[in-house]
């Protein structure tokens, strides 16, 4: 039996297995209670059918949509000029693809922030991976605690009950590409921080800073930039501007770290034979930037997976969900801080 699209239905395949319509339902929607000898039956006929489930169908009897939002608050062009949401992106619809998910993707910039949220609790998606939240986001009000969420980064403290997120390991990060800093014998470490508003900003900071610390260095020269090229480049400015002496730099995404390249050189300072450089995320470009630049690796493909994994089980409601997923990071050093080793301090 076809429908009058001429696609085959439910009751065809029922047929072509020799079972009950009923049965090829439990078997499209995944029930366990199915003997293995039905269910390759029923697999079977629906292999050489073709048939394809009617997605409405199934969300009006099981009031789902099998649709989940990736929702991401910043402006359109940040979005797709940072390597790090294509590969959050990437991670995350290759996990849907093994799913019956689909995925939407939600730019929500200042002036839609009340549509974005309309969107999302008006029925559109089961839940929502939120990437690049920022302190005293509007766009939450009322969506939390309504739609299973997962943050991709560690909302601000205090982090609400039962919130879910994934993170890099932001602070060992940045602690461990200061310490390669001072094992060159470098000695006055700035650094370009992040937003003060976003946790990766605060908490690479921080590892920055008791790096410096824990080496009895001081940690008096911090600029803070917005994670683009352009913010780096005017922190580097300003951070040349002080007088002060510099011989490294941690810049907290490898995106400012290449802004300050070119007012390094613009100065008559060489990376890194004056200045030694290390970036964060180890994105594409850092790799072919030249001199090739030194970063700390997160696993950003990895977490848009786990984030999107994470949260069909909480829609799913079945086991027990972290709360908090921590990834480790893995410093790739390059030529930016590969100089020989200075023999003064």
């Amino acid at each position: 039996m076809q429908s009058r699209s001429g696609a085959p239905t439910l009751e065809a395949v029922a047929k072509r297995a020799g079972v009950s319509r009923a049965t090829v339902s439990r078997v499209v929607n995944g029930s366990p209670k199915v003997t293995p000898d039905v269910l390759a039956s029923v697999r079977q006929a629906i292999e050489e059918l073709g048939y394809v489930p009617n997605r409405a169908a199934r969300s009006l009897a099981s009031r789902r949509t099998q649709a989940i939002a990736l929702v991401v608050p910043e402006d359109t062009a940040k979005v797709f000029d940072e390597p790090y949401f294509a590969q959050i992106v990437q991670g995350v619809a290759a996990h849907l693809a093994t799913t019956d998910y689909a995925l939407s993707l939600l730019i929500s910039s200042a002036g839609s922030t009340e549509k974005t949220r309309r969107y999302l609790l008006g029925g559109n998606v089961d839940g929502a991976v939120v990437v690049s939240h920022h302190k005293d986001d509007p766009l939450l009000e009322g969506v939390a605690g309504t739609l299973p969420l997962v943050f991709g980064g560690r909302p601000f403290e205090p982090v609400p009950p039962h919130t879910h997120y994934v993170d890099a390991d932001n602070v060992g990060g940045a602690r461990a590409a200061v310490e390669h800093l001072v094992k060159l014998a470098r000695r006055r470490i700035a650094t370009i921080a992040g937003p003060a508003d976003m946790t990766a900003g605060q908490d690479r900071l921080r590892g920055w800073e008791e790096a410096l610390v824990a080496a009895g260095l001081q940690a008096d020269l911090a600029e803070r930039g917005d994670f683009s090229p352009a913010s780096g480049a005017k922190a580097m400015r300003a951070l040349l501007a002080t007088g002060a002496p510099i011989d490294g730099v941690f810049a907290a995404n490898d995106q400012m770290a290449l802004g300050a390249y070119a007012v390094l050189a613009e100065h008559g300072l060489r990376i890194p034979e004056d200045v030694a450089i290390v970036g964060f995320d180890d994105d594409r470009a850092a790799s072919t930037a030249l001199p090739p630049l030194t970063s700390v690796a997160q696993p950003s493909s990895e977490m848009g997976a786990e984030m999107a994994r994470l949260l069909i089980q909480l829609i799913d409601g079945k086991g027990s969900v972290p709360e908090a997923t921590v990834m480790p990071t893995e410093l790739h050093v390059r030529a930016s801080s590969a100089a020989q080793l200075k023999l003064s301090a």
